[in-house]
């Protein structure tokens, strides 16, 4: 995990001195890689002259969906596809409703062909899941929105 924390250290570093817009990075360290693709960014209307006022685009699942309400976001530690359940057919590790501890597994995020645990930072109460089973994700993309368990309710 140091390599990794590394890794994005390092990649920060290399973004921050390039001299334009960045749309995806690889970077790849002895045994270990990682890849990061940002979405195309959003121009505002009034930078497209060219274009006519029309109605306004709804964003694709493939966008990030920021949680409706406040509470504890779990976040995407990866770029990869977001999976509510350990395997087709099974059961999701957690419905919205369900109280969860923290350190509990949450879902799953594919990474080149690697399964990685996600597990709630918190003990609480799903409130909100953000993201369809099998979509990709971004890193630090919220996937799902947990109430903190409050004073004297036990998860």
């Amino acid at each position: 995990m140091t390599e990794i924390r590394a890794l994005l250290g390092d990649m920060a570093e290399l973004v921050a001195e390039l001299p334009g817009p960045v749309r995806r990075v690889l970077v790849r360290s002895a045994d270990h890689e990682l890849e990061i693709e940002w979405a195309e960014p959003a121009v505002p209307a009034q930078a497209r002259p060219e274009q006519t006022p029309g109605p306004t685009a709804v964003a694709s699942p493939a966008e990030p969906i920021e949680p409706a309400d406040p509470g504890h976001a779990v976040t995407a530690p990866l770029v990869g596809t977001f999976y509510r359940s350990p395997q087709p057919g099974a059961a999701p590790f957690v419905e919205v409703g369900d109280l969860v501890d923290a350190g509990q597994t949450v879902a799953i995020v594919e990474a080149m062909k690697l399964m990685n645990t996600i597990g709630a930072d918190v003990a609480g109460r799903v409130a909100e899941i953000c993201v369809d089973d099998a979509a990709p994700v971004e890193f630090d993309q919220p996937l799902m929105r947990i109430e903190p368990a409050g004073a004297g309710e036990a998860a």
